[in-house]
């Protein structure tokens, strides 16, 4: 006997009766439901972080026109062929409106992830990264029996923070992303002074007021290693302070971890690439000690450098060494990844010689979603300043195949996890662990939609990163406790059972994700899609830029899209900028000054 089942479906309505209260919604797939209205059904608006509950039950007919796009839950009843909605989620007051692409939408959200973390790592009694916890809870209460400190959530909360003052202007986000990087630069710095390189603790355990160091990788994955991923990410917060500050501290840290790179991870044989994890001890990555990972290369050696920390050094800095660095990985993503005879997703675990590793740990020969769309992300930003045809291809490429098996085209939101072949003559590709959708490969989606529609005019594109947008508002924020949760359930419950994907901050998860994706996709929708101008901030230190040269680009844009509108230094008007150049002749000062800087639309 067939039970009630209960599921969201995601769709445009196509057709509202008032007499019966029926309707039809017609999925991203091109499914249509026939639903109707239950006696107790309710309504909301979309709700951002910070802001109240907004009730529409009383207007939720009205809202019902054809086209709109929402969200229904409710009940399939056996031998019914209606389904009978519970619940409501309009994403917009009119047809073609998203709220998330209002102006100020994504700073609100950043602003208000950035007080969360202030608060729940630190308190009311000022900022002392002494007090940070790597465990926080899903109410936001730092962990009392766990007292890791890892580097790479750090670094990736320095960043969330960093990202705050860039997009708000606000003095404690600066100060919370000073600090860290400070605290960084004390506790988890190695300066290796006879190879002329950098390398980053794991990070400290922290007893009694006695740091303990570790060094190698305590996660199961990397364990007794140095994983190229948690050096990469150590850089991520650092960079991005440096964007704002300037700090030659952090510019030289950063050169001495990319000669890090060059000098260990690089495989310097005709193969080339990265290798993914060297032996602690002899930095070497065909030590027998590795195991597994020895003599191997995966998609985080090679795709991680862009956007975690190369992408805003080079835009920081304008060094070419960088620029360089970054068309290297871009190159070697494109001839290595692509396996489409054999599977829809790129292939990420090699051996040195670049031929596919389908036996490694628990990805065996299978695909993380969002690291397809993250390789089709930062092709896209690539393309604007280095216009190769193959990135252009391979973008579209991945952005044309993954909504069809990578996403939930009924409900709405990205997998996981999932098996890179068919099974069984099947027709979907089957979930390795669960069918739950994680946050960040959320964000990769709607990063990779909104720079391929804003770059490529492409309306399905600007569709697809909407409904990606959609779901993320109204599925991950958590509007009660704060942040956003790590995993929601394919229907967009939030998945609580336990574990790190109960926290608001684990070794998988800080303050980088949510915010990385609050600033482009601001930055992709307000600059590039709608023309609408943006401020940003920075405080550069006396002598913190070379030549005093701010350079204030938000990202990889395509030419001449965007220049700078206006200019103030400490709320005074300021002209000394190139408008087309993106950059702000700092004045002579031996005092730090605030800068606030508008980018318009060309």
């Amino acid at each position: 006997m067939k039970t009630p089942t209960s599921d969201l479906i995601a769709g445009y309505v196509t057709y509202f009766n008032p007499d019966g209260d029926r309707l039809g919604i017609k999925t991203s797939a091109g499914e249509e439901f026939h639903a109707v209205l239950s006696p107790m059904a309710y309504a909301k608006m979309l709700q951002n972080l910070d802001e109240s509950y907004i009730d529409v039950t009383g207007k939720m007919r009205s809202l019902l026109e054809s086209g709109r796009y929402l969200y229904a839950y409710g009940i399939f009843y056996p031998n019914s062929p209606d389904f009978e909605v519970k619940f409501l989620v309009f994403v917009g007051y009119q047809v073609e409106g998203f709220l998330f692409e209002n102006p100020t939408w994504w700073v609100n959200q950043v602003r208000s992830l950035a007080n969360f973390y202030l608060n729940a790592q630190f308190g009311k009694d000022g900022i002392d990264y002494r007090d940070y916890r790597t465990h926080l809870s899903l109410a936001g209460i730092r962990s009392t029996t766990n007292y890791s400190q890892e580097t790479d959530t750090i670094s990736r909360l320095v960043y969330g923070f960093a990202t705050a003052y860039l997009m708000t202007g606000e003095e404690p986000f600066l100060e919370a992303a000073e600090k860290g990087t400070e605290y960084l630069r004390e506790h988890m710095r190695f300066l290796d002074i006879d190879n002329e390189i950098v390398y980053w603790y794991h990070g400290i355990n922290v007893k009694d007021k006695l740091e303990q160091k570790i060094f190698a990788s305590e996660f199961s994955d990397d364990y007794y290693a140095i994983p190229a991923y948690e050096q990469i990410y150590a850089l991520a917060g650092p960079v991005q302070t440096y964007r704002i500050a300037g700090d030659s501290r952090i510019l030289n840290d950063a050169r001495l971890t990319v000669r890090l790179f060059d000098r260990f991870f690089r495989d310097r044989s005709e193969y080339g690439g990265y290798f993914s994890h060297l032996d602690p001890v002899t930095l070497d990555p065909h030590s027998e000690a590795l195991g597994d990972n020895k003599g191997k290369k995966n998609w985080n050696s090679i795709g991680d450098h862009a956007p975690a920390y190369l992408i805003n050094l080079w835009l920081a800095t304008g060094e070419q060494k960088y620029f360089q660095m970054l068309e290297n990985t871009c190159d070697t993503i494109v001839k290595r990844f692509p396996d489409y005879e054999y599977s829809p997703f790129v292939q990420e675990r090699f051996y040195a010689d670049w031929s596919p590793d389908r036996s490694w740990g628990w990805q065996q020969d299978r695909a993380v979603v969002g690291h397809n769309l993250k390789i089709a992300w930062n092709l896209m930003r690539m393309y604007n300043i280095k216009p190769k045809s193959e990135y252009l291809e391979l973008a579209c490429k991945i952005a044309d195949l993954m909504p069809e098996v990578g996403s939930d085209r009924t409900r709405g939101g990205w997998y996981d996890v999932v098996e890179r072949r068919l099974k069984n003559n099947e027709s979907y590709y089957r979930f390795v662990w669960h069918d739950r959708k994680a946050w960040w490969q959320q964000e990769q989606a709607i990063l990779a939609y909104y720079i391929l529609a804003a770059c490529l005019k492409n309306p399905r594109y600007h569709q697809l990163a909407q409904e990606a947008a959609s779901f993320y508002n109204a599925w991950f924020l958590d509007t009660e406790d704060g942040g956003v949760y790590f995993n929601v359930l394919a229907n967009g419950m939030p998945y609580l059972a336990g574990g790190n994907e109960r926290n608001k901050s684990s070794h998988s998860m800080s303050g980088y994700h949510s915010t990385e994706l609050c600033y482009l996709a601001a930055v992709y929708t307000n600059l590039l899609i709608y023309k609408q101008p943006m401020d940003f901030y920075f405080k550069p230190l006396a002598d913190g830029f070379d030549q005093r040269i701010l350079r204030v680009s938000p990202d990889i844009l395509p030419p001449n899209s965007i220049k700078i509108g206006a200019c103030e230094i400490d709320g005074e008007k300021y002209t000394n900028f190139a408008p087309q150049g993106l950059a702000i002749a700092l004045p002579d000062s031996k005092d730090r000054v605030k800068v606030k800087v508008q980018i318009v639309p060309n």
